[in-house]
């Protein structure tokens, strides 16, 4: 029996999102066929390497609200979030404190795509007790 999707989160690289969306596009597919709600998320340094940047929940936030104002998600409810610290341990701590059902995400390195996932996919799937959609980017 299938199991009942009520929450996707979708963790978003802001640095790379101009260079591929693939993984948000199908979060929000996914979102759809199945009603889920969608939880758009991406995850700040805690210290900025730009240094013009004093804030960077709002940055980031505003960041990601444009990027989901570019893709609309039709007919899925849809909440963002800005996350600070280490990339792939934000990700499993937010599926963790937000009872995620699954996980959509994409996974790129340019140089070795080809033979393992990158790092921080490599880090969701081990350590996410829900389940992890790959996207290959």
């Amino acid at each position: 029996m299938p199991r009942d999707t009520k929450l996707i989160l979708c963790p978003i690289n802001l640095r790379h999102a101009k260079l591929d969306d693939s993984a948000y596009q199908e979060a929000v597919a996914m979102a759809q066929r199945r009603g889920a709600k969608l939880l758009v998320a991406t995850v700040a340094p805690e210290m900025e390497r730009n240094l013009n940047i004093h804030d960077s929940e709002a940055f980031w936030g505003k960041a990601l609200e444009k990027f989901v104002a570019a893709y609309p998600a039709d007919d899925v409810e849809l909440e963002t979030v800005v996350s600070l610290g280490a990339v792939h341990r934000q990700i499993v701590k937010l599926a963790e404190e937000r009872n995620a059902d699954v996980i959509v995400m994409g996974s790129a390195n340019p140089k070795i795509k080809d033979y393992i996932l990158g790092t921080t996919a490599s880090h969701v799937v081990t350590h996410a007790k829900c389940s992890v959609y790959v996207v290959r980017t």
